[in-house]
């Protein structure tokens, strides 16, 4: 067998790992720019310079893209996520090391797509449920479930716990996204201390 022969099924692997982010990067594009409603499979297809019958290869809509950029992007936090819990000892302090992360991570993202790309477009969040994004919320629940069996919280229902604190970070996030500067600091204070000690515990305004 010749050396070219052994080395094309990786050759094969390796296009399909480069088609399969050149269609997620340029969905990314396209739902920014036109929004998700707005943008089709079509608009995807243009932007990537691939066949179409190589888009049906991976992604038979654009709903199945725009699940596989949530997912994508969870299964990259994931690991910042663990590493959070590994480095924190408290409730409290794995809770804004969580909140600080994700914030962190969404500004990072907003500013690696806005990289050579016209100004005011905005970088899309698709909220749905994949694989991925459930073993964030498993992380989360195991890690907060931990702290309360070792008396660090008070004993609540993780799933709620979890879900609320998840929902928190998330539209805070998404709010914090629209402003400039964008202070991942003040957005993380604000969550945590909602979180933990609800409206009274929070800065007030000037008049």
């Amino acid at each position: 067998m010749s050396d070219a022969a052994l080395l094309a099924p990786g050759k094969r692997e390796q296009t399909k790992v480069a088609n399969r982010r050149a269609i997620l990067d340029a969905a990314r594009e396209v739902f920014a720019e036109l929004g998700y409603e707005a943008a089709t499979v079509r608009d995807i297809i243009r932007r990537t310079g691939l066949a179409s019958g190589t888009f049906y290869n991976y992604f038979r809509s654009r709903e199945e893209v725009f699940e596989a950029l949530a997912d994508d992007g969870a299964a990259r936090f994931r690991p910042i996520l663990r590493a959070c819990w590994e480095a924190s000892n408290t409730f409290e302090g794995y809770l804004r090391a969580a909140i600080q992360a994700y914030f962190d991570f969404m500004a990072d993202e907003h500013e690696n797509w806005l990289a050579g790309r016209p100004p005011g477009e905005r970088h899309p969040h698709v909220r749905v449920k994949t694989p991925e994004i459930e073993r964030v919320f498993l992380e989360v629940r195991g890690a907060f479930a931990q702290v309360m069996e070792a008396g660090g919280a008070p004993r609540v229902d993780a799933d709620y716990l979890s879900a609320a604190c998840i929902a928190v970070a998330r539209e805070v996030g998404d709010k914090m996204m629209e402003r400039r500067p964008i202070d991942t600091v003040g957005a993380t204070d604000f969550a945590v201390k909602l979180i933990l000690g609800g409206i009274p515990a929070l800065p007030r305004l000037a008049p």
